[in-house]
């Protein structure tokens, strides 16, 4: 049997597909459209919140110095590893940073290039009209006796223009049409949404730079100037400069809270917090005024929010010839909702020996199981304060930022409480109490409050607030405008009667479509002076 002609025994040998090599150019052309794509800018979005994970888990040297100096006493063999990797410098590092700035060349790539495409789309005729219209959406045909094709198409024409489109006409096989065409906004407040975004991101990087925040805790009757050294802590931006604090004084006159009393199941819980202040800019007058929660003061160039509260017994000790050592009011930290609290006094000089004071505050004092003490109140009712007594090393002298509100006892001795043969010293407000082996008198004078303030400053606060507002415009604008075409096509049938066809396109889903349609031609009747079939 013969074969077909066509037969081929065997496949023909093909050369190995080699792809383009790419020169130096295209290769920087290659990376600059991955870096600019809109599943970059996601990844790196991604990425951006996976790196400030750390700064949340590890304390951080611009905002808590103290508490990286103790993770290095606690973890000496971890922490000089998470150092390497800038972990304690996590929002100034090399790699966050990167990440940030790429992030921000992504989005700038990814809206600039839209940008173009729509300015020349919004310059562009409307697009002419499909031969076949009976297959789009919303397609409908009618006919109009006693009305010529021009004015059938000056009505059509007047009638998409009252509805905002964007009118050309096109002739063709002795067919007039009307291409139209609206929605473009709805690109356009897409466009400011990503460009408020933008915005955002760079004020908010310029306000952290040159802006900067620190916290003091004032009680009552003492004085807060707006100086470095007078803050308890402090978190400058990159650019800060000492030179741009504004100096203001705030005086702290009176601290009150309103608790809960009628409630029952929410007795003793705090529904008012107001600090009562005099402020005074230098060169200005004092003015009195108050300080809320959510209600912050504005002064200077910064605002200050009311951020804690708490109780500030007036503690003094004198030494055993009688001279006074210690004698000022220290902020206790509160441990629960009826504000037991716990606090430190040092007592570096003016005894025999460096003591170390660790006290409990109990605004009203009750006894629980097994002798322990507990506050059954956050008010003053029957307040008590008692004192533990260390003796030895207060560690102050290595160097090392020790926090006011800690007491280092690994080198020191315990001489009053439990597990030792002298009880704790218990005070009510006026009474003392003596210290071990005769070293001096302790003596509870009386009780103050205090206020933890914030002191907040940033350049671009107003940029943020107003990028915020266009971003939320934009992004209602993107979502409620429909983009669509639409068409009217025009064309004499017989004498004296015309046929229009009508039909629209959506970009996305656009449920109103048909809608739309009936609304066109309804308005076109209407405008004609016609009946409706």
């Amino acid at each position: 049997m013969s074969r077909p002609s066509d037969h081929i025994d065997e496949e023909p040998t093909q050369a190995p597909v080699r792809n383009a090599k790419l020169g130096f150019t295209e290769t920087l052309r290659w990376m600059w459209t991955q870096l600019t794509s809109m599943r970059t800018a996601l990844i790196l979005l991604l990425l951006l919140a996976i790196a400030a994970i750390p700064g949340s888990l590890l304390p951080q040297r611009a905002a808590d110095p103290n508490g990286v100096t103790q993770y290095f006493a606690s973890n000496k063999d971890l922490a000089p590893v998470l150092d390497k990797f800038q972990l304690f410098d996590v929002y100034t590092s090399v790699w966050f940073s990167a990440i940030y700035i790429l992030l921000f060349i992504s989005l700038i790539g990814c809206v600039l290039p839209r940008t173009k495409h729509h300015w020349d789309a919004m310059r562009a005729k409307p697009p002419r009209t499909p031969s076949r219209l009976s297959r789009l959406p919303g397609y409908t045909e009618r006919e109009f006796t006693g009305v010529d094709v021009e004015r059938a198409y000056a009505s059509a024409e007047k009638v998409l223009k009252s509805q905002g489109y964007r009118v050309e006409r096109y002739e063709r096989d002795g067919e007039v049409s009307v291409s139209a065409e609206r929605g473009y906004l709805r690109e356009t407040g897409n466009l400011v949404f990503h460009f408020s975004l933008i915005g955002v991101l760079i004020a908010v990087g310029i306000g952290g730079s040159l802006g900067y925040s620190g916290q003091r805790v004032v009680v009552e009757g003492q004085a807060f100037s707006n100086t470095l050294l007078a803050y308890d802590s402090f978190s400058p931006g990159r650019f800060f400069s000492a030179s741009s604090l504004e100096p203001y004084n705030i005086t702290l006159n009176k601290f009150t809270t309103k608790f809960e009393e009628r409630n029952a199941n929410a007795i003793g819980q705090a529904t008012d917090y107001t600090a009562s202040i005099t402020a005074q800019v230098r060169g200005g007058q004092p003015f009195d005024t108050t300080i809320k929660v959510n209600e912050p003061l504005g002064i200077g160039d910064t605002s200050v929010y009311l951020l804690g509260n708490g109780y500030a017994p007036v503690i003094k000790v004198t030494n055993s010839a009688g001279e006074v050592v210690f004698n000022d009011a220290v902020p206790f930290l509160p441990q629960d909702k009826n504000f037991t609290s716990v606090g430190v006094v040092k007592l570096p000089d003016g005894l025999a020996h460096q003591l170390g004071l660790i006290g409990f505050f109990y605004p009203t004092v009750a006894e629980a199981h097994g002798g322990m003490k507990m506050s059954t109140y956050p008010d003053l009712i029957d307040p008590e304060l008692t004192l533990n007594v260390y003796q030895g090393d207060l560690g102050i002298n290595e160097g090392i930022p020790k926090s006011v509100y800690t007491l280092d006892i690994k080198k020191m001795t315990k001489l009053t409480g439990i597990k030792t043969k002298l009880p704790s010293l218990e005070m009510k407000p006026g009474q003392s109490a003596k210290l071990p082996n005769g070293m001096g008198t302790v003596t509870f004078e009386k009780v103050a409050r205090y206020a933890s303030l914030d002191v907040h400053h940033d350049p671009a606060q107003g940029w943020v607030l107003v990028f915020a507002i266009l971003a939320m415009l934009g992004l209602f604008t993107s979502l409620f405008i429909p983009r669509r075409r639409m068409w009217v096509s025009i064309r004499a049938k017989k004498k004296n009667t015309i046929e229009l066809q009508y039909a629209a396109l959506a970009r996305g889903d656009d449920p109103t479509l048909e809608a739309a349609v009936q609304r066109t031609i309804d308005d076109q009747i209407r405008d004609l002076g016609l009946t409706r079939d």
